[in-house]
């Protein structure tokens, strides 16, 4: 007897987490694996927020809390909202979980009933359209590739929502492309929503402050107001301040949303980790220097890997806005074959060869709901990715 759920029939494990779990099975066996599956930055968390953490530990508050914060890092939190976005928000309108997937699953998981409709641009983070299964929901995928600069156009969004569209969920700058809206492309989105005033709107801005050259980030309800009622501005700590194992994300919206997110929470998790709490009123509170100062070194390795790649017959890898991805399209190399035997019919096709011929790990394109390519994460160092290009471009002339 099968003791799963149909429920769990719906969804599928993260590829992203596969991809980095296997490289690390090849690197135990004695391989010699080069990663660049993983989606965090490779920068220790900044001095003054580890400091934190322990002084919290030596403080003794390492105790239950509120289960979705404390109201010292809510405070912080709406100062955030403020400062950088212009956006006002009480505490009562904000919610912390463990890390930003929870602040997203619980806000799905208030909010559908079965059949409703969530519109995902693709490509997409791997796991929105399994969070919607999950909750109930059903994904309506809405492709905007490489000809549009991975970017959703109004008239898509327009074609795309129904009765039945609940939720819009935005991604800027995006994973997995690093893809950025301007304020001008994004105000055409909010005008289509505004239009429609059952679909909400969430907003994944987790990497907001990795953002490259001339790019400004804006978000929905910053750019319209109108919005403000029916957004969820959803962000986290992760990623600009290397914090991606404290595991903390946060949401700011209307009150009844949050209360409803609340109320799962209380259910599952309760409170996030304390000691991570506290460190994150440092993050958002403390020096934010050091951003600026870790960005340089992502443009840098953005441009490297954009070079290199660039330089490969049959791949075209667009420089993105911010993040710390590219998503290269392989559309000239399906249909022929790796030195190793392997028929390139897919880019999953593509990635496996890639990482069994040559230790270098990547995502498939597929898992992102838009192929033919693969992501690249240039979160790691200089010499790692430049001899990881290296056996990608040999890797690929030895095709046939």
């Amino acid at each position: 007897m099968n003791p799963l759920s149909a429920t769990l029939s719906r969804v599928k494990p993260s590829p992203t987490i596969a991809v980095t779990t296997k490289a690390a099975e090849m690197r135990r066996a004695g391989h010699d694996v080069i990663g660049l599956g993983a989606g965090e930055p490779d920068f220790d968390t900044p001095e003054t927020i580890r400091a934190a953490g322990i002084r919290a530990i030596e403080e003794g508050k390492t105790r239950y809390t509120p289960p979705d914060g404390i109201p010292e890092l809510k405070e912080a939190i709406c100062a955030k909202f403020k400062r950088d976005n212009g956006l006002d928000y009480v505490p009562a309108q904000v919610s912390v979980g463990t890390g930003g997937k929870q602040i997203l699953y619980n806000a799905l998981m208030a909010t559908l009933n079965p059949g409703d409709e969530v519109i995902i641009p693709a490509p997409y983070w791997v796991s929105y359209p399994d969070m919607v299964l999950l909750a109930g929901g059903e994904p309506v995928v809405v492709p905007a590739g490489i000809e549009t600069g991975f970017k959703l156009s109004a008239e898509a969004l327009e074609a795309a929502i129904t009765p039945r569209t609940r939720w819009f969920i935005f991604n800027s700058p995006s994973n997995p492309t690093g893809a950025g809206y301007t304020w001008d492309e994004l105000k055409a989105l909010t005008d289509v929503l505004m239009r429609h005033p059952h679909v909400w709107v969430m907003t994944d801005d987790m990497y907001e402050h990795l953002a490259y050259d001339d790019f400004k980030f804006c978000t929905p309800a910053q750019v319209e107001p109108g919005l403000y009622d029916r957004t969820l501005t959803c962000n986290g700590v992760s990623k600009a301040y290397a914090m991606t194992g404290w595991r903390i994300g946060y949401a700011a919206g209307p009150e009844v949303l949050i209360g409803g997110m609340r109320k799962i929470q209380s259910q599952s998790t309760s409170n996030p980790c304390t000691i991570s709490q506290w460190a994150a009123i440092e993050a958002l509170n403390g020096p934010q220097d050091f951003i600026a100062e870790n960005n340089k070194v992502f443009v840098r390795r953005r441009d490297l890997v954009v070079e290199m790649l660039n330089a490969i017959e049959g791949v075209t890898c667009p420089v993105p806005e911010g993040a710390f991805y590219v998503y290269p399209s392989i559309a000239g190399l399906i249909g022929r074959t790796s030195e190793g035997g392997t028929r390139i019919d897919s880019d999953e096709a593509f990635a496996t060869a890639l990482l069994e011929e040559t230790g270098v790990a990547v995502v498939f394109g597929a898992a992102f709901g838009l192929s033919p390519a693969f992501r690249v994460s240039y979160a790691t160092s200089d010499a790692a990715l430049k001899e990881a290009c290296t056996r990608i471009q040999r890797f690929c002339a030895a095709m046939t």
